[in-house]
């Protein structure tokens, strides 16, 4: 009998030894623009036998202040959203590991903003001003090309902008202009916007559904700080089959500033191994292939195909107003402030 109960116990130690283990965790934190079609975060799942669970953290700022509280104790074992805005203070806080992604090959290396690695580029956006077609033609006004153009009396009161202290296009927008302008020149030039009756809201939101004329909200203004892929999501989320986009974008030299958005490896994290493996998988085609119709984003890997409507509606801008981290890092807080005491007095 005590031999039949020892040999039971042995039995079933084996057999738990030998039963597969449950999936591994991982936790991802992100912005709440982040998207991902289940069967894309499925496929990682299953080759890695892992449960990816992302939380969800506010605007890039806000998440990006949440991975900088907790570094000690981090809140997940991958941060994504850190936009270039922000990308020095990330840096700063020592918020990442570094890791050289085999996948960093197929970016190329204007993407690349952080040398160490700690931070690897994931996609990017061009904030640029989108304008309703119809209002242009209806009107007989030709379309405004330069940043100096918004500031002549045909297009009086015909701009809406967001807050770059509340709004992350509007943020952008503002960096466009300090690019084309310079530090001393771009509050000259809000001036003349202002004089011009350009409007300012808090968010983006109220600009593109309430104040635009192309939106749902039919607003009185044709012209709104947006993004290039805009245009593009017009087409994929129109009520009825669009051939053609009611909205495009101004292209011109610096009247767009480029966003790139990058993920990390936490600083601290036990499941360095497997986050590694999801650093590779967001770089990787299947997630960049996935993205521009989830968060309207285009993907840096050159293998990457957009989707038909990003070909024929959200055109890149071609000579996009480019401001380092580090100066934008130095000045960011200062810039808006002079912005807030010229545009809102």
């Amino acid at each position: 009998m005590k031999n039949f109960f020892f040999l039971t116990i042995l039995v079933t130690l084996v057999l738990a030894a030998c039963a597969p283990e449950g999936p591994a965790t991982l936790t991802v934190m992100t912005h709440d623009s982040f998207a991902v079609s289940a069967d894309v975060v499925m496929a990682f799942e299953q080759a890695n036998n892992v449960k990816v669970t992302f939380i969800k953290s506010g605007d890039a700022g806000e998440a990006l202040n949440k991975a900088i509280f907790s570094k000690d104790a981090p809140l997940a074992d991958i941060f994504y959203g850190v936009d270039n805005t922000f990308l020095s203070r990330a840096l700063e806080a020592g918020i990442y590991e570094s890791y050289a992604s085999p996948l960093l090959a197929n970016i190329p290396t204007e993407f690349q903003l952080d040398p160490q690695h700690r931070a690897l580029p994931v996609d990017y956006g061009d904030v640029c001003i989108n304008y309703d077609k119809a209002y242009f033609t209806d009107h007989n006004l030709a379309v405004p090309q330069l940043l100096e153009d918004l500031t002549r009396p045909e297009y009086k009161g015909l701009l809406v902008v967001e807050n770059p202290a509340t709004s992350s296009p509007g943020l952008a927008f503002l960096l466009a202009t300090v690019k084309h302008f310079g530090a001393d020149g771009y509050l000259d030039y809000w001036r003349s916007l202002r004089a011009n009756g350009v409007v300012v809201v808090d968010g983006w939101e109220t600009a593109y559904y309430t104040n635009f004329s192309a939106s749902s909200g039919h607003g009185p203004q044709p012209m709104v700080v947006s993004y290039a892929s805009s245009p593009a999501a017009e087409v994929v989320y129109a009520e009825t089959q669009l051939t053609e986009s009611p909205t495009a974008s101004i292209l011109g030299p610096d009247t767009c500033f480029r966003q790139i958005e990058f993920v990390g490896i936490s600083a601290g994290t036990q499941k360095r191994a497997l986050a590694e493996k999801f650093v590779d998988f967001i770089l990787g085609v299947l997630f960049q292939e996935d993205m521009p119709l989830q968060m309207f984003m285009s993907p840096v890997n050159l293998n990457a195909n957009l989707p038909e409507a990003f070909v024929k509606y959200a055109p890149a801008a071609e000579q996009p107003a480019a401001i380092s981290p580090d100066l934008i890092a130095a000045n960011r807080d200062r810039w808006i402030a002079n912005w807030m005491e010229v545009v809102l007095r």
